[in-house]
């Protein structure tokens, strides 16, 4: 028999629809079919300035914006050549880590939930919102921010946020602890999560498979360590594998990652508190805004930049690829310039296209309830897969 699972936001985390063949229970073949949210973002791109692209790059994997703000940043400061301020820098560190808690939160809540375990999903986003408030505070977004900006980020963070993330930082793990202590000797969880979706680690590079399923894997392969970007150099900080390959793996290690990111933020908030330099901002007034000071000194400089918002900045003719590690995986962005004011082309290609089609693989031979447990485990948002 042949089912139809989906488009529904319930079980297939956003509008996938998922052809099942299926032997009774049992699953024989899986074809996702995709498209149901097609934004035509990349397309878009190709008519916006430079600079206008960013706000369409915090709807592509829109559980990340921050990390998507980054991916793309990085591409188009290669073009221009570049020094971001070493500021700058750790506080693209900080906030790219908090979002990849923010993300993992999401991901649990809706896992747990499709699962069976409302109460974690409640625990999760309680968390989650204090996240969004420190967004918030720091870009005027909750979501959609569009902080992260070519050339360094968009605003001087407020006075007190610094101490707001510590307090989160410090108080979170406890709350790892709490989730853990609800799923982890859960005997329905385990049932349903230990020995399903078994991927080995040669399917996964096979399939072109990054992030969390593939170091569940056994695979270790992390972005931050391995290519790294945004001084992710000066960061200590361990990358959690796992032999299973199997969904409880996944869940395993999302949850240590959690730890990792506190670790990580806690390293970045010291290393911005002990820095000199206090520029946000490249040293680049043809194409960033000049800080307050420098703007009451050089005026030629702010005509130009207002020059530049309407008429936008030309970027020199090239092409130039980013690498990032996204919550969901490895996030690329390949930006073409013709050198004119707006992009030839903007690619991005998100973990979130290609970890889907490990789909198949992890759920045939097994039962039609195992696919949604599955697919919670590789934690797929559409945005960034219809893009």
């Amino acid at each position: 028999m042949v089912l139809n699972m989906g488009p529904q936001h319930p079980s297939t985390h956003g509008v996938l629809r998922l052809v099942l063949e299926v032997d009774g229970e049992t699953v024989i073949s899986l074809a996702p079919d995709i498209g149901y949210l097609h934004t035509g973002i990349e397309k878009t791109a190709e008519a916006k300035f430079y600079s206008q692209v960013t706000p369409l790059t915090d709807r592509i994997d829109y559980i990340c914006p921050m990390t998507n703000n980054t991916a793309y940043a990085l591409a188009v400061e290669k073009l221009l050549g570049l020094e971001i301020p070493e500021r700058s820098q750790y506080l693209r560190v900080l906030l790219n880590e908090l979002t990849r808690i923010q993300s993992h939160l999401v991901w649990l809540g809706t896992h747990a939930m499709d699962i069976g375990a409302l109460t974690v999903f409640l625990y999760c986003f309680r968390e989650r919102e204090d996240l969004l408030r420190i967004f918030e505070a720091i870009s005027g977004q909750r979501m959609m921010s569009s902080y992260i900006r070519i050339g360094g980020v968009a605003l001087e963070p407020p006075a007190d946020i610094y101490d707001r993330i510590r307090k989160f930082l410090n108080a979170f793990p406890k709350h790892i602890e709490e989730y853990e202590g609800l799923l982890n000797a859960n005997p329905i969880w385990m049932g349903r999560l230990k020995g399903v979706g078994v991927l080995s680690g040669e399917e996964a590079i096979a399939l072109g498979v990054t992030g969390p399923p593939l170091r569940a894997s056994g695979i270790d392969w992390d972005v931050r360590r391995d290519m790294p970007y945004s001084g992710y150099d000066k960061f200590k900080f361990n990358v959690p594998t796992s032999k299973d390959g199997d969904v409880w793996a996944r869940y395993i290690v999302r949850m240590q990652e959690m730890r990792e990111s506190v670790s990580i933020c806690h390293q970045a908030l010291d290393l911005l508190a002990n820095l000199r330099d206090t520029r946000l901002n490249a040293d680049a007034p043809k194409i960033v805004l000049p800080d307050r000071e420098q703007m009451k000194t050089q005026m030629e400089s702010l005509i130009h930049h207002f020059k530049i918002v309407t008429e936008g900045f030309q970027v020199p003719a090239g092409e130039a690829t980013s690498s990032v590690e996204a919550p969901h995986g490895m996030m690329n962005y390949y930006v073409v310039s013709d050198g004119t004011a707006k992009p030839y082309r903007v690619h991005m290609r998100n973990a979130d296209f290609a970890n889907l089609q490990a789909l198949e693989t992890m759920c045939k031979g097994r039962l039609i309830a195992d696919v949604v447990a599955v697919i919670g485990s590789i934690d797929i948002v559409l945005g960034a897969i219809d893009r």
